[in-house]
């Protein structure tokens, strides 16, 4: 079984933005990548269900940073079980910013 990821343009930004601060970050999402194809939806309360569709299932989850040593960054994905299908909506720093942006899930949720 394969697993196929995808990114949003705006994560792509951001992702970018975040990659030349945070050293690690590549690394880190390959493995963030390695947990969810195992287990998509997590397995310990560093993932949260937001919503779900008929079609898919947005997490919030935890994702690990090297470089941070403990702080962490969120990583908001959509999991669709029926595709074997990973897209990723948005990444944020917890300091920066306190909660996801709603507007952007319910965008992508149109589309899905």
């Amino acid at each position: 079984m394969t697993m196929s990821f995808n990114e949003l343009p705006k994560f792509s930004k951001e992702f970018k933005r975040f990659s030349k601060k945070y050293r690690s970050l590549q690394d880190d999402l390959i493995e963030f990548k390695q947990v969810v194809f195992v287990i998509p939806l997590g397995n310990s309360k560093h993932f949260n269900v937001i919503t779900k569709t008929e079609r898919c299932i947005v997490v919030k989850a935890r994702l690990f940073c090297r470089y941070l040593k403990g702080s962490s960054l969120r990583i908001i994905y959509a999991f669709y079980c029926q595709d074997c299908q990973i897209d990723f909506i948005e990444i944020y720093f917890k300091g920066e910013k306190e909660n996801e942006n709603f507007e952007r899930i319910k965008e992508y949720l149109k589309f899905c």
